[in-house]
């Protein structure tokens, strides 16, 4: 006897299910484990590494796929791969208590971890060791929110501490040389002054040459700013990340 299953049925084993409520249905998507906090972090950038199946459920368990009406009245498009991607951001990553457990540890340890390669001492200019900036998120009281990556989180934590002084600490400043021809020096000087947070050396040869620190962020306005008025002729290298002393802070 020939037993006949709608094509909506689909078995799947050994997965992590993201689930999403949207126009009032619940949708649900099949992904390999560990892979879905990978994608959120950025560590992870292949969607088919992610995706145990390219579809989108009402039920994984149960193998019931979404028909094209339900995700088109919900979501205002056929398209499979924006659902996916919608449900995969803002979704909820179902785990057993020992795995989220396990997974939010994981993550706690992770923010800790670029708070202290951002963030220096100020006062010493040396680095945090990450179990003292663990125990500052603890004195904030910090919760992990598993929907958002480690270091959207490590940006709020910075910026938590920062307010509340719960420790002395500054934003690392990225040491960088400039070089740009003599005759565009003292134009374009005047110009980087207000991206540059302090200058170390000064050269005036053939060319102009700079040694100075900035904040990181303004590493790529000040190449575009070399770029367009040196048409392609300056130079911007990174020295180093940090600038930091010899040794971490700790306790």
């Amino acid at each position: 006897m020939v037993i006949v299953q709608p094509n909506t049925q689909i078995k799947l084993t050994n997965v992590s299910i993201v689930r999403y409520r949207k126009g009032g249905k619940r949708f649900e998507i099949a992904c390999y484990k560990n892979k879905v906090m990978e994608w959120r972090s950025g560590v992870e950038k292949d969607l088919g590494e992610v995706m145990q199946i390219d579809n989108v459920f009402l039920n994984v368990s149960k193998g019931q796929a979404a028909n094209k009406e339900d995700l088109m009245k919900c979501f205002k498009t056929e398209d499979r791969n924006a659902i996916i991607l919608e449900i995969l951001k803002k979704g909820e990553l179902q785990v057993g208590e020992k795995e989220r457990a396990s997974m939010l540890e994981g993550m706690y340890r992770d923010i800790a971890t670029t708070v202290a390669e951002k963030c220096v001492n100020p006062e010493t200019k040396r680095p945090y060791t990450v179990t003292m900036i663990e125990k500052a998120m603890a004195d904030l009281h910090l919760s992990v929110n598993p929907s958002r990556s480690a270091k959207s989180q490590a940006l709020d934590v910075i910026k938590q501490l920062l307010e509340k002084k719960t420790i002395p600490i500054a934003r690392a400043q990225m040491r960088i040389r400039i070089v740009v021809p003599s005759k565009d020096g003292k134009r374009i000087k005047d110009k980087l002054m207000t991206m540059i947070a302090s200058k170390e050396d000064e050269d005036l040869d053939e060319n102009y040459e700079w040694t100075c620190l900035i904040d990181p962020g303004q590493f790529r306005p000040i190449n575009e700013l070399l770029q367009s008025e040196t048409k392609g002729k300056g130079q911007l290298e990174m020295l180093s990340l940090t600038e930091t002393k010899q040794g971490d802070e700790v306790f």
